[in-house]
């Protein structure tokens, strides 16, 4: 089970020139499509008269939603080469960018999917990528004298502490790495069995 993926921690810009025409990228973090829109939006109402706005994105902690799209240029010659780009990184949550100033002179199909390769690619390799852990949140709920067990089971499996209330009852916030959820419910399992009283709640 994966669990970690690479991103983008910033915005970042590209810029290539051919035959006159003048290719800007921007490389974006977005983990949701609504974000997605809005860079969209503000980017067509700053660069209201260029010709071209093409894109492409991948979100998701795995990357399943992913869009290419070129924008009024050739099928699969603007949106493709950059959507291609943000794979050959292992990229996912990041949003691509690229606005077109046609210059007045035609580029042909493989012109354009080097432009847009290049400027894409200009835009991602100046920002910085980082590697981030997928976790599941969880509520542990159990009574005082468990603390001895619930503390080992955190220290045991490296759990995150997001939160903690002791008015009433025990309950404790917790996040564990998702490839670890199966061994910490196995261990819990487990122990309830063996006469501890210790509830595990999603964390939706």
């Amino acid at each position: 089970m994966q669990d970690h993926y690479f991103t983008i921690v910033n915005t970042s810009e590209g810029l290539y020139k051919e035959k006159g025409s003048k290719f800007i990228a921007f490389a974006f973090p977005c983990t949701t499509l609504d974000e997605v829109k809005l860079r969209l939006e503000a980017l067509r109402k700053q660069y209201f008269d260029a010709r071209h706005h093409c894109y492409a994105y991948i979100l998701g902690n795995e990357g399943k939603e992913i869009r290419a799209n070129d924008d009024g240029e050739p099928n699969h010659s603007a949106g493709d080469p950059i959507l291609g780009q943000i794979k050959s990184r292992n990229l996912t949550n990041t949003l691509v960018v690229v606005i077109r100033y046609f210059g007045g002179t035609k580029l042909g199909v493989s012109g354009l999917i080097n432009a847009y390769k290049t400027s894409a690619s200009e835009a991602l390799d100046v920002n910085e990528i980082v590697k981030k852990e997928i976790n599941k949140k969880a509520i542990l709920r159990f009574p005082y004298d468990e603390m001895n067990s619930v503390m080992k089971l955190v220290k045991d499996l490296n759990l995150k502490i997001n939160g903690q209330d002791y008015d009433s009852g025990c309950v404790m916030e917790v996040e564990v790495i998702i490839s670890k959820w199966q061994t910490m419910a196995n261990k819990l399992t487990l122990l309830n069995d063996t006469g501890h009283n210790i509830k595990l709640d999603l964390n939706e």
